[in-house]
């Protein structure tokens, strides 16, 4: 496409290479597949991609760490499919967490069956009341001798009820907040966790909710050091962030190239609309926006594959900014298609549905806002030779 030269200087050879060989494969299996009309429809064609897309390769570049390839897979996936790409950015959120911090154990059980399309992952955070306040977090994990008994409610999980396994975070220290959360790898099959339901969205995913009632877990099913869970779920999320605006601009990539297509051959009064300027200025913008969402996402992804500890201000920005823009290029391309736009069989009206989502998960968009400014505040008082928090207007 032509801003594709745009992101050339945050990638190297081999993701050049890599971009070309997601795109083959892609096509392959995704090009004219029909997606899902109805959750049980998505849950089923979930498992199918899952294991297409293993058999493909596609899950490589999370085992890798590589972040850059992360990003070029889930763009280029969400192009073809934003269900496609759901499925790979949960096999990325189940496998992170045990590329951070599982033990050999885990890591030997779970990753290699996980990337190559033979166990589904998912990753259990959210709960009704805990969503961007992870701290209120109720479920909670009991030791009892060398097991854990965990209890409670999550939400909003997908894969729930579909998934292999899980990484459930839970409470071990309630009175220590976020310091008092634990993660645990759980295979699904363990007694006392059980589906509760699925949760139904209006652009067919399979999402749901999980129970855990005395569901017993041995110790080394904790991934990483007991309180340590809520820095390893940021942690997670920090390297993941980006590629949900890479997948973003995917969505939005097609939107484009279908509204671009649309005025070139939609003929009103007499001419091509792609003639009028009305449609030449909303093209131009999106163009723009799109091109400004791909720098914002590699430039992290760059960041984070260079050697950076953390990527927190360069991923909230790429997410927020990527996601942002994708909204707004997909209700663009919806209104140069007009009543086309808006037909359910349509790929953009598809898109439009599928892209609010990205708005909300992994951090809602106000979320990221905030966290760039508390690092702008911080900043600017550390400048002053302020300590960070202090004097007027300091909550960050």
């Amino acid at each position: 496409m032509h801003n594709e030269h745009a992101v050339r200087a945050f990638l190297d050879e081999a993701h050049h290479s890599w971009a070309d060989r997601a795109r083959v494969e892609a096509e392959r299996i995704l090009g004219g597949r029909t997606p899902p009309h109805d959750d049980a429809a998505a849950r089923t064609e979930a498992r199918a991609l899952l294991s297409e897309m293993g058999a493909a390769g596609l899950f490589a570049p999370i085992e890798a760490r590589d972040l850059r390839g992360c990003c070029l897979t889930r763009e280029v996936v969400a192009e073809y499919s934003p269900l496609a790409d759901a499925v790979f950015a949960l096999q990325g959120l189940g496998v992170t967490p045990l590329l951070l911090a599982g033990s050999d154990a885990q890591r030997s059980t779970w990753v290699g069956p996980a990337v190559a399309g033979e166990a589904m992952g998912a990753f259990a955070l959210t709960e009704p009341e805990a969503g961007s306040d992870v701290g209120a977090m109720r479920t909670r994990a009991v030791r009892d001798g060398d097991e854990y008994v965990l209890d409670g409610h999550k939400w909003f999980i997908s894969n729930a009820g579909i998934a292999d396994f899980y990484v459930i975070f839970a409470s071990t220290d309630p009175a220590a907040g976020n310091r008092g959360i634990s993660a645990f790898l759980v295979p699904a099959d363990t007694p006392g966790l059980d589906f509760a339901g699925a949760q139904v969205m209006s652009a067919p995913h399979p999402l749901g909710e999980i129970r855990m009632d005395g569901c017993r877990v041995p110790e080394s099913a904790r991934v990483g050091d007991e309180g340590r869970g809520f820095m390893l779920a940021m942690a997670t999320l920090d390297q993941l962030r980006p590629t949900v605006g890479a997948a973003a601009c995917g969505m939005a990539r097609r939107a484009l190239g279908e509204a671009v297509e649309h005025a070139r051959s939609r003929e009103q009064f007499g001419q091509p609309i792609a003639d009028f300027q009305i449609i030449q200025d909303k093209l131009g913008r999106m163009a723009i926006d799109l091109a400004a969402a791909r720098l914002l996402v590699y430039r992290a992804g760059y960041e984070k594959d260079a050697g950076a500890d953390r990527i927190t201000i360069e991923a909230a920005m790429a997410k927020a900014f990527a996601t942002e823009a994708a909204q707004r290029i997909i209700d663009d391309a919806v209104q140069i298609l007009g009543g086309r736009g808006v037909m359910a069989a349509h790929p953009v009206d598809h898109l439009y549905r599928s892209v609010r989502a990205l708005r909300i998960y992994e951090g809602t968009t106000e979320i990221q806002h905030l966290i760039v400014a508390g690092r702008l505040l911080a900043d600017a008082r550390a400048s002053d030779g302020r300590e960070p928090g202090s004097g007027e207007g300091g909550a960050e």
